[in-house]
């Protein structure tokens, strides 16, 4: 029941949101609550505004964008910046459709779907709440009702511009049956819903010979004919299509480029204008966002047609590219597999992460620079440090291709491999190599990618491949390591001992004779060389170490094993190089003695309890990395 509870909760809240009254009462609210009167390019504006606006790395990130789209954050905050905050400023941006172009599954439908739901909650907010002329098919602004002649007197009072016509249907309820009394006009709260056609539409061309502009405008009421005696008549006319049901709010233009000229040229004057033409009427005000989305190949073809030159300059393209962040790109699947019927698969841990280094690999353009390749790039367009490079050399980088993430492997084409991958295998559980297995055999299939990329793309898993061989043998040293936790621990204490002598310049006293001997240096080295700390740079890393442990000191803390990143990969790499041995025998050993079958079992816990496997990955990620070490 406790649904059913939520269902009559909200139609109350709902009932609570409702109002109606007179157009002298609606004045009132405006008075208060100026911004009930805001254009449609504007609520859109402060509808994603409002949700929090965060600082990162000078950029500006919206809220509203957070828990649908990934790694889209410049994208989006040009298209803030530079389309919606202008045109929300009644800037002459506003007189131009936002096209949104970018490659197949970059997140343009989803970015238009967002705007869509968002409307219809912002449209049930107080700072977004929209009034209009209660019966009227379009919902129209109350505050066209006010003659031309006395708005600057209103803009003088209220601070408000009214731009826009009265429609020709509430011309004549004006007069029919309100008898010029304007100020008796009946207003009222309208919730904008893409169900009910109320604020939002949608367009979608279909066969040019069969589809008819009324879709778009409407259309006469043949059955009324007789009753109202014309087609003048605008009580005769059905004002349902998807510009006047669009009205006020948000209208999505499907593959606009596909669509018939005589359909794109009532977008002239809607844009430029404000209105459009429909039936025998003058023209209809309306005041509403178009946005299109297409792909680069047809936006180049539309351009390119002489006839198209008119359109083309009311328009605003707003690039959005694929994702370039290899850990936003991670969480798109991981959103996409939680959407889906596969969600209770178990994914072993890096298995998204390897898939989605090789999508984006596929996605970069070679660096310019001979000093970087395409993986230390993605490590530093994620976010990475990588030692010798800065964030200038990331902008830099950035600004070597304008088109950079346009082309490329599309998230559909990886999830529909994840997915090929968990109907194939027996067990719920699937690993990266499954998936890269899967990838690259996918590539076999794929339709619209030529040899040459096919060539480039099976590199490209073998890069990824090279990448998971990394990670597999760091998170089975990791688990080893912690078994051996003491010995780590002795080690670091023996290295730190070493290290105080060694620059403090003093002796050490040999723990079984007694007799002083100097640090040991080959002790120290075989330990340093795991993180790649050269001859020339070993007094600075030791110094620095020193210098740490006097910091902690002197806060009364104890530096332990875990007070240095670095020092701690060294300890852990230089263990487990003493230790492969071990890691070959326990994983290739078909019958391992009672010892050796301890020590896997307690890595396999480790590695299910810590690091997120489960029984079976966890059994095949030992495997693997035996068969590595074992090679």
């Amino acid at each position: 029941m406790d649904i059913l509870k939520k269902i009559e909760q909200y139609r109350e809240s709902e009932e609570k949101l409702k109002w109606e009254g007179t157009f002298a009462e609606y004045l009132e609210i405006v008075k208060e609550k100026p911004w009930v009167a805001q254009s449609a390019h504007s609520r859109i504006y402060h509808m994603i505004k409002d949700q929090g606006v965060e600082l990162e790395d000078g950029r500006k990130q919206y809220s509203f964008f957070n828990t649908e789209l990934y790694g889209l954050e410049e994208a989006l905050e040009r298209l803030v910046e530079e389309y919606f905050h202008p045109a929300a400023k009644r800037l002459d941006v506003r007189k131009r459709i936002l096209l949104l172009m970018g490659p197949v599954s970059g997140g343009k439908s989803t970015l238009v779907a967002m705007l869509k739901k968002g409307m219809e909650a912002y449209s049930r907010t107080d700072r977004g709440a929209v009034y209009a002329i209660k019966g009227c098919p379009m919902h129209e602004d109350p505050l066209h009702l006010i003659p031309h002649h006395l708005r600057e007197d209103f803009y003088r009072e209220y601070g408000i511009r009214v731009e826009g016509n009265l429609s020709p249907l509430n011309t004549m309820r004006l007069e029919e049956e309100y008898h010029g009394r304007i100020e008796d006009v009946v207003v009222e709260r309208i919730f904008f819903s893409e169900d009910k056609r109320v604020g939002i539409g949608t367009f979608s061309p279909s066969d040019p010979k069969s589809q008819d502009i009324a879709d778009l405008t409407g259309s006469i009421d043949f059955s009324t004919i007789a009753e109202y005696g014309s087609e003048s008549d605008p009580r005769a006319y059905r004002f349902d299509g998807e510009l006047n049901k669009a009205n006020r709010g948000l209208m999505e233009f499907q593959e606009m480029l596909k669509c018939d000229e005589k359909f794109l040229w009532h977008l002239l004057s809607l844009t430029q204008e404000g209105n459009f033409k429909a039936g025998r009427f003058a023209l209809i005000s309306a005041d509403e966002l178009i946005v299109a989305h297409t792909n680069e190949t047809e936006y180049r073809s539309f351009i390119s047609n002489k006839k198209n030159e008119a359109l083309h300059s009311r328009i605003i393209v707003m690039p959005i590219p694929y994702n370039l962040k290899l850990s936003d790109e991670e969480k798109i699947y991981e959103k996409m597999i939680r959407e889906s019927d596969v969600s209770g698969v178990h994914i072993a841990p890096h298995t998204l992460r390897v898939a989605a280094m090789f999508t984006i690999l596929t996605r970069l353009k070679e660096p310019k620079r001979g000093d970087i390749d395409l993986v230390k790039k993605m490590r530093l367009y994620d976010g990475e440090i990588v030692e010798g490079f800065s964030s200038a050399d990331v902008e830099e980088l950035k600004k070597e291709y304008q088109d950079e993430g346009m082309a490329g492997i599309d998230p559909r084409y990886v999830i529909n491999r994840i997915s090929s991958t968990i109907i194939r295998k027996d067990t719920n559980s699937i690993n990266a190599l499954d998936v890269l297995r899967s990838l690259k055999e996918g590539l076999d299939q794929h339709p619209s990618i030529t040899n040459e990329q096919r060539e480039k793309y099976l590199n490209f898993i073998s890069v990824a491949r090279k990448e998971y061989d990394t990670i597999a043998k760091k998170e089975v040293q990791k688990a080893f390591v912690y078994s051996y936790e003491e010995s780590a621990k002795t080690l670091m204490d023996n290295y730190l001992d070493n290290v105080e002598a060694y620059c403090n310049k003093s002796k050490m006293r040999d723990p079984l004779t007694g007799e002083e001997i100097n640090p040991d240096e080959k002790l120290m080295r075989s330990i340093e060389e795991q993180i790649g700390i050269s001859e020339n740079a070993k007094r600075a890393f030791r110094e620095e170490i020193l210098i740490r442990i006097s910091a902690y000191a002197r806060k009364g803390k104890r530096f332990d094993y875990n007070s240095h990143d670095r020092l701690r990969e060294a300890i852990q790499k230089k263990l487990f190089a003493d230790l492969k041995d071990i890691v070959k025998i326990t994983t290739s050993t078909k019958t391992p003695d009672e010892q050796q079958l301890k020590k896997v079992n307690e890595v396999v816990a480790r590695l299910i309890d810590d690091y997120g496997y489960n029984s079976i990955s966890a059994n095949e990620l030992l495997r693997y990395v035996g068969s590595l070490l074992n090679r």
